[in-house]
């Protein structure tokens, strides 16, 4: 079945639900007009009508991304516009948050803007099971990650989510892609977890909605090869170590400081130390004037 024709099957499932695709970006002008060109002619066309807004939020590009997006057709937001008076927010944990305040929609579709074989049938996939049962949550998209054009990709995936999630939260472990960008959510329970503002915001958002609905709630969808910028091994490391923090915090694991903060000089050799630092934005719930979906 061709992504159109699924695209319309579930456009008539959805009722009067609204879906929208979210796309976080910094300096992606290379690849975030061809997610945004097949999102609009593929499914938000008057014949299937699947996706009802297209959002890009801009971290302050210093590129042509903003106006690559716009050019595809989506709708594009400055991150420091989205909720001001929040105050200034860090990385893709703060743009997925304001993303779901800049959007209404029921059921909220993310994927990274760095994808170089995006297809519309992601967003079918990923939106499908939130379509077929109320009581799912989160849906995480797998596949299978190349790096250099070879299977191997997912380092951190596989050195330290992986690992910790086994150890302490093993009702997740069998997750296929704990970290993956692609995935869809329910706005009616994302809005009541708090978002890690870094690295670490796929990871948190996994364990705190397990908590919060159950590790039943959550659903996989198959993807199939996914093809990105791979980043070199050194620019790995403070995204594991957010990572580790997200999962220690939750586990009850306290850092080792006087203060008990969650902060940490990441040393790498022949560079400058890198503090990675464990901050969060509050559930959109719990601010006021902002009722849960």
């Amino acid at each position: 079945m061709s992504p159109g024709s699924t695209a319309g099957l579930l456009a008539e499932r959805k009722g009067r639900r609204r879906i929208a695709v979210c796309l976080p970006a910094l300096n992606e002008e290379r690849t975030v007009g061809a997610i945004c060109a097949s999102v609009r002619r593929t499914l938000m066309g008057p014949a299937d009508g699947l996706v009802d807004d297209l959002l890009v939020v801009d971290g302050d590009s210093t590129d042509r991304t903003r106006e690559v997006a716009a050019a595809a057709g989506a709708r594009v937001v400055r991150a420091g516009e989205v909720l001001p008076e929040a105050g200034p927010g860090l990385g893709k944990g703060d743009a997925l948050w304001k993303s779901l305040a800049a959007t209404s929609a029921d059921l909220i579709v993310w994927c990274d803007a760095d994808l170089r074989n995006f297809e519309a049938r992601f967003v079918t996939a990923l939106v499908e099971p939130l379509l077929a049962e109320e009581r799912i949550v989160l849906v995480k998209g797998y596949y299978e990650r190349l790096l250099d054009g070879r299977p191997g990709g997912g380092r951190t995936t596989e050195l330290m989510a992986r690992p910790l999630l086994a150890q302490f939260f093993p009702e997740l472990a069998h997750l296929r892609q704990p970290l993956g960008g692609e995935y869809a959510v329910r706005r009616r329970a994302v809005e009541q977890v708090p978002f890690v503002q870094g690295w670490g915001v796929e990871v948190g958002l996994l364990i705190d909605l397990s908590r919060r609905f159950g590790a039943d709630s959550i659903a996989e969808a198959d993807l199939g090869v996914r093809r990105h910028r791979n980043r070199p091994l050194e620019e790995l490391s403070p995204q594991a170590l957010a990572i580790l923090q997200t999962v220690l915090q939750r586990a009850g694991v306290s850092p080792p400081t006087a203060s008990g903060r969650w902060r940490a000089g990441l040393q790498i050799p022949g560079a400058e130390t890198q503090e990675v630092s464990l901050q969060e934005r509050p559930s959109l719930s719990s601010l006021s004037g902002r009722p849960s979906g």
